[in-house]
Parts: structure tokens; sequence; C-alpha cells
């Protein structure tokens, strides 16, 4: 999926990731284990979860970008909006 295709909280989780935070939940950046392994196998610890929020929702509802690599320079990212039951690659 292109950025431009991202939902308006997307787009915005999407640059604060580039940018290092801030994020709004505390865990955001928290290491994502890919047990339902739907992205490519990588070790432990490659993969970190991002929340896009979701208007109307009292909690972090099942939007999510996931990216894997540097936290700031990350290799790929992904995005769920069915908390992790699929995931689409974000492209530039």
């Amino acid at each position: 999926m292109a950025v431009a295709e991202l939902p308006a909280q997307g787009l915005q989780t999407y640059r604060l990731i580039f940018a290092g935070g801030p994020f709004p939940y505390s865990k955001d950046g928290s290491v994502f284990g890919n047990r339902e392994r739907l992205l490519p196998a990588q070790q432990r610890g490659y993969y970190r979860e991002y929340t896009v929020k979701t208007p109307g929702s009292r909690d972090r509802g099942a939007r999510r970008i996931v990216c894997g690599g540097q936290p700031r320079l990350p290799d790929a990212c992904y995005y769920t909006s069915d908390h992790y039951a699929s995931f689409r690659r974000i492209v530039e």
C-alpha cells in the first residue's frame, strides 16, 4: 500500500516513526514478536509495533504499524487494520 493510502492517523504515526517520536502510547516502539508469522521471518527484536489511533475507540484499537530494522530508519513497515490478522507493506 502506498503511504498516501494510509488513514490520516496512520500517516501521522508513520511520520512519528521516522522522527523518533514522541509517541502517544507507552507500548509504541515495543518489540513485536510476529507470532502470527505473517511477516517475513526475522530474529526476535527486529520488529517493533506502533499504534495507529482509531477515532472513537476508548483503547488502542486494532490498527498498528509494524516496522523492522532500526527504529528511526526501518527496512520495511507494514500496516494492519485488524490487529495482526493481515498486513500490507507500506511503500513510499
